[in-house]
């Protein structure tokens, strides 16, 4: 007995010693709990509040998620918790939204009043990600000069006449070059430094010509080289698909985390000793991170808690003040077009799919709404209706309460449902066109057309091609631009309706917004 009794005293304390000697620890938890370190003052503590691809500066769907003022909330009470608190964005935030398409002072507003409310929040740093190209160079420059934070990026850079260079903004009519890395420091109560270094990289999806994109791989692996030994921590910070920030967690099996962006749904990734985390689009939900870092054995401790911002948080007046300013812009310009934005419209118990990767690729629940709203805005008196893709621009899902905000939203430019005469021939050389468009904005999302072993069936029966039809096209279908054999000048164009200022064509999201008006589950 006693000889039992001392081995499983040494078990115990074996597996106490080894519990206490861990070097890492990651938790992914709900948003209902908070998880704090208990506190040891020969170590330093230092927290970090993680959003990615925000688009829109007021809450969604019907209220009830996101929201900037919100997320500003939980960053006060994070400072309050803690002055080693870093606020950051992993990319996707001028580009694209509603507002952003909104004339304010006779200027489209074109992100700037997303800079504003970051500036308002003291956001510390951020990402480049792809839709920040979505604006022209004048454009985005204008957004880097008002930028009152840090932007990094190893693989970016500024593309003139095949010459590359870091983008820059100017402050106090100085020019100060954007970095690849970027080092935060974090102070201990005994008056020690922390030095956490930030690595990033952007997925190269949307070529601009005055935009280089380096490989991704190796220049995150570069500039890791470059600050690792300045640092004690290294971070990264990407706006990357989650396949290639996994490469990226082998790649750098030494960074402890992966604060990432680009997917719109919220992901706990571990791939070895790496943490890719992601939260999801709009600010439906924030990561904090909690990191507890020991000098003595340069371990490092953290704990992610994935926190919903929903409407139990109140808003913070001040960011509140400045997201006010900015509805009234977008709600003087909507009750244009409805007299309530946000009625409640339609519930989507299922989630309509508008995102970018599916809407321009294959044919989704949202396509096929507004597509079918277009037909009805002429009464359903067409053979088929066809959108291009690239007219839906939320780059996001829609679920639970619609309103016409939420419209306005996925068809933030709007334009006229044109009623078209048109031929059998042309036709069938638009949608076939449009199929072999997959990926690009010229792909067609259709209402009473698919192809069945190869032939186009329309609303009554196959299409002949030495017929005519009369088919509801999207207004900027017909300037040749997409579908370069369509225009109001095409030889099989035979007529064009133009509809008038008050007919529900006139607007293609009056159209929307009536049919679910007509169609509520």
């Amino acid at each position: 007995m006693k000889q039992f009794k001392i081995l499983l005293l040494l078990l115990i304390t074996y597996t106490l010693v080894s519990c206490g000697s861990s070097q890492k620890k990651n938790n992914s938890t709900s948003s209902e709990t908070t998880y704090q370190f208990k506190k040891d003052t020969d170590k330093t503590y230092f927290t970090i509040l993680q959003l990615n691809d925000v688009y829109e500066i007021a809450p969604i769907q019907g209220g009830m998620y996101g929201g900037m003022a919100r997320v500003e909330t939980v960053h006060k009470q994070l400072l309050e918790e803690s002055k080693n608190t870093m606020l950051v964005l992993a990319g996707d935030f001028l580009s694209p939204s509603l507002l952003g398409t909104m004339k304010y002072n006779g200027e489209r507003v074109r992100g700037k009043q997303m800079v504003e409310v970051m500036n308002a929040m003291n956001f510390d740093l951020v990402a480049f990600g792809n839709h920040e190209f979505d604006l022209s160079f004048t454009h985005l420059q204008d957004r880097l000069n008002e930028s009152k934070f840090d932007w990094i990026s190893a693989n970016v850079l500024h593309n003139v006449d095949g010459k590359h260079s870091y983008f820059h903004k100017v402050v106090d009519g100085k020019k100060q070059s954007l970095k690849d890395t970027f080092i935060k420091e974090f102070k201990n109560p005994d008056g020690t430094t922390l030095k956490v270094g930030f690595i990033s990289v952007c997925i190269p999806s949307n070529p601009k010509s005055y935009v280089h994109y380096g490989d991704m791989y190796k220049e995150i692996q570069r500039s890791y080289n470059e600050i690792k030994d300045n640092v004690d921590i290294v971070l990264g910070l990407t706006h990357a698909s989650l396949t290639q920030d996994k490469e990226i967690a082998k790649l750098l099996p030494n960074v402890p985390l992966i604060i990432g962006g680009h997917e719109h749904t919220n992901s706990y990734t571990e791939v070895g000793e790496v943490t890719i985390t992601k939260a999801d689009a709009n600010a439906k939900t924030a990561y904090i991170h909690r990191f507890e870092y020991n000098p003595k054995t340069k371990g490092v401790n953290f704990k992610s808690e994935l926190k919903e911002i929903n409407k139990s948080i109140p808003f913070d007046a001040k960011v509140k003040e400045v997201v006010d300013k900015w509805q009234v812009v977008l709600e003087d310009k909507i009750q244009e077009v409805v007299s309530n934005p946000y009625e409640v419209i339609y519930k989507a118990t299922e989630p309509l799919d508008a995102r970018e990767s599916t809407i321009r690729t294959v044919q989704t629940n949202m396509g096929k709404i507004i597509a079918e709203s277009m037909s009805l805005a002429y009464n359903n008196e067409v053979d088929c209706a066809l959108v291009n893709g690239g007219s839906v621009r939320i780059d996001d899902v829609l679920s639970g309460d619609v309103n016409a905000v939420d419209i306005f939203r996925v068809l933030p430019y709007g334009g006229e449902i044109l009623k078209v005469k048109i031929k059998g021939s042309l036709l069938k050389e638009v949608l076939d066109f449009g199929v072999e468009s997959s990926g690009t904005g010229a792909y067609l999302q259709r209402f009473n057309a698919k192809k069945v072993n190869g032939l186009w069936e329309l609303k009554n029966g196959k299409l002949q091609e030495n017929q005519t039809y009369t088919v509801a096209f999207s207004d900027y279908l017909l300037r040749g631009l997409d579908i370069p054999m369509l225009s109001n000048k095409s030889e099989g164009v035979i007529n064009v309706y133009t509809p008038e200022v008050g007919e529900v064509a006139y607007d293609i999201r009056k159209a929307v917004v009536n049919f679910l008006k007509q169609n509520q589950i």
